[in-house]
């Protein structure tokens, strides 16, 4: 045999920790050819061969394939590029799993019968040009047929959920959650409910003041309704109150008293239908699905307004 050191199966076993019947297996699929054979055909590798299987084992413990490994060995491509498609194929595989993980988490946390199930997951593999689009033909049925302010229901249908390449948990779980909510139909309802209200007071004009106010004000309220709730105001109180009449004054058109109860209430009803909790959660879900800053809950504060106009 000469000076070059050489082994048997046994010894490959013993210095590389595989089994006889795996080194035995590589080597009759052409990826570890004894070096040479005893008189009694027992095959023989030497230090080459040693190292060639470190690396079909280091190979395969990385999930690369035989015929991949194969190709590296027999220099059809080099370990670089077949390390490079094996990331891109793994990044993929990672990003299944974590879509069948936030699957699984929602049913767990539902309590999903089987029909949930697969809708949920149906939702988690769809495209950004299938999630896009679905928030498209949400807005269009919304306003199919009404003449409503276009620019506002541009910015409305501008927001579109992007999942990044790689989105956490949370993220995946909130898109499933959008996807369910703008295909539900008692929320199709209530939001084209409102572009109705929307189309029919732009058509006699009573929306304008209105909507004006809110857009303009709606912030410095919900601060001013904060701080009241914060100091144990409630909304009969001066601090209430005095809130009320900004609110009802800044809203009021011509012809309109801020001072009527009537016109108060009326002015809470109104603002009431725009501030249903799932039109907030919508703007809630959007904003985890994109990365946007988390956007707080305001509902103590509308109903806090809400009850001080209705005083």
């Amino acid at each position: 045999m000469g000076a070059t050191a050489v082994f048997t199966i046994g010894e490959l076993s013993r210095r590389t920790g595989l089994p006889v019947k795996t080194i035995r297996y590589y080597s009759d699929e052409g990826l570890l050819p004894p070096t040479e054979r005893t008189d009694a055909g027992y095959r023989l590798y030497d230090a080459h061969a040693l190292a060639r299987l470190e690396l079909v084992r280091t190979l395969r413990e990385l999930g690369v394939g035989l015929a991949d490994v194969a190709r590296a060995l027999q220099r059809e491509t080099s370990v670089r590029d077949l390390a490079v498609r094996h990331v891109e194929a793994l990044d993929e595989q990672i990003r299944r799993l974590r879509l069948r993980r936030a699957v699984l988490r929602a049913v767990a946390k539902r309590d999903s019968e089987l029909e949930e199930v697969k809708l949920m997951n149906r939702l988690a593999q769809m495209s950004d040009d299938e999630r896009k689009r679905l928030v498209d033909e949400f807005w269009a049925e919304m306003t199919e047929g009404l003449d409503v302010d276009p620019a506002f229901y541009e910015r409305m249908g501008s927001a579109k959920p992007d999942l990044p390449d790689d989105p956490s948990p949370g993220q995946l779980e909130a898109w499933i959650e959008f996807a369910e909510l703008v295909q539900d139909e008692d929320f199709r309802r209530l939001i084209r409910g409102m572009s109705e209200r929307h189309a029919a007071d732009r058509a006699t004009g009573e929306a304008t003041q209105v909507t004006e106010a809110q857009r303009d004000h709606w912030f410095a309220w919900s601060a001013e309704a904060r701080a009241a709730l914060d100091a144990g105001a409630g909304p009969d109180s001066a601090r209430g109150q005095e809130l009320a009449a900004a609110i009802a004054t800044a809203s009021a058109g011509p012809g309109d008293d801020p001072a009527d109860p009537a016109f108060r209430r009326a002015l809470a009803d109104k603002f009431a239908q725009g501030g249903d909790p799932r039109a907030e959660r919508y703007w809630q879900l959007l904003a985890t699905i994109n990365g946007w800053p988390p956007i707080p809950t305001a509902q103590p504060e509308v109903a806090f307004m809400l009850a001080a106009l209705r005083q």
